[in-house]
């Protein structure tokens, strides 16, 4: 990774940070988003990026960048939210993009600060799950923990960081990795309306989707 890629990613962190710290209405906001994004709330969320009318996918772009920065928040009801505003295949697009994105934030951010930094704002215990991941799957662990979606891939996106993994190889993993997951929260997102009725549903997808990965992982060693 260049010296010039390192600051400019170090300075637009440090520069959303003073922000946030310095300026009441961004720290206002800051909590306002975290808020929204813990509730789980598509509803609400669907709403929060309507008010910004053509500006709302540029929203969505930095709300994806936000939920990374801030782990352990739900990436998930983006991507339902992208889908039932922008449609389906926009949507998508868009989640796969800013997650991608926001991914290679946290992985650039963990190389360049290091364990002891980064464990002032991520939990130590999510960090040492995800080294107890890389240990069993090595190289194939983002590959797998992106398809699993009650694992915080910020997480693991951070943890990769402190590992000899190459940025390209994380970015082609991650881009792959998350792409079926994608297309199917987007396709569920498209086709569901209500906040209650779309939380539930989506869920049920994703526990789905865990267990079939979970069986596919666990037959070949039974068969040993």
């Amino acid at each position: 990774m260049s010296s010039h890629v390192k600051y400019g990613i170090v300075g637009s962190a440090a520069a959303v940070v003073l922000l946030v710290l310095c300026w009441p209405e961004a720290r206002h906001e800051a909590v306002r988003i975290g808020r929204l994004l813990a509730s789980l709330d598509v509803a609400a969320l669907l709403a929060y990026l309507r008010s910004f009318g053509p500006w709302a996918m540029l929203v969505s772009f930095f709300l994806m960048i936000f939920q990374a920065l801030a782990a352990p928040l739900p990436a998930f009801v983006i991507t339902f939210a992208n889908a039932a505003l922008f449609g389906w295949w926009q949507g998508a697009l868009l989640s796969w993009f800013s997650a991608t994105a926001a991914a290679a934030l946290c992985f650039c951010l963990a190389r360049m600060l290091g364990r002891e930094t980064l464990a002032r704002w991520v939990s130590p215990a999510a960090l040492r799950r995800c080294d107890g991941f890389f240990s069993r799957y090595g190289r194939y662990t983002v590959l797998i923990c992106r398809l699993l979606p009650f694992v915080s891939f910020d997480a693991v996106s951070y943890a990769a960081g402190l590992t000899s993994m190459g940025l390209m190889e994380f970015l082609v993993a991650t881009a792959l990795g998350q792409l079926p997951a994608t297309l199917i929260y987007s396709y569920v997102g498209a086709m569901l309306s209500g906040g209650i009725q779309m939380l539930l549903s989506g869920l049920l997808v994703l526990f789905s989707i865990s267990i079939m990965i979970y069986a596919i992982k666990r037959k070949p060693a039974s068969n040993d």
